[in-house]
C-alpha cells in the first residue's frame, strides 16, 4: 500500500477524501500484458474502501515496467499515472 496525494471521492452520496492506494497483479502473460487490481482507501490499514478496479499494462509500457528496477513501485507509479494520481 503506498500513499497518494489526497482525492476526492463520491461515495454512497458523500464526498470522501482518498490517501492511500493498493494494487497487485491478477494477470501476467509474461510475455506482453499485465492486469493489476488497484484500489484506494481512506486510511492506511485499508479499512474503508473508496473506489476499484482494474488496469492492463500492454506494449510499449509493459516492457518498461518489466525492466525497472523496483518493478513494484513502477506499477504503482503507472497506475497512478493512469488514474491521474500521484505518490507521496
Amino acid at each position: 500500500m503506498k500513499q497518494i496525494q489526497s482525492i476526492q471521492i463520491w461515495v454512497s452520496g458523500q464526498e470522501q477524501t482518498g490517501n492511500w492506494i493498493n494494487a497487485y497483479i491478477i494477470n501476467d502473460n509474461l510475455e506482453n500484458s499485465a492486469t493489476f487490481y488497484w484500489s484506494i482507501f481512506s486510511a492506511e490499514a485499508g479499512e474503508n474502501k473508496l473506489s476499484e478496479g482494474n488496469l492492463t499494462i500492454v506494449e510499449p509500457d509493459y516492457s518498461v515496467w518489466d525492466s525497472t528496477g523496483d518493478i513494484n513501485l513502477a506499477a504503482y507509479q503507472w497506475i497512478c499515472d493512469q488514474l491521474g494520481l500521484t505518490l507521496i
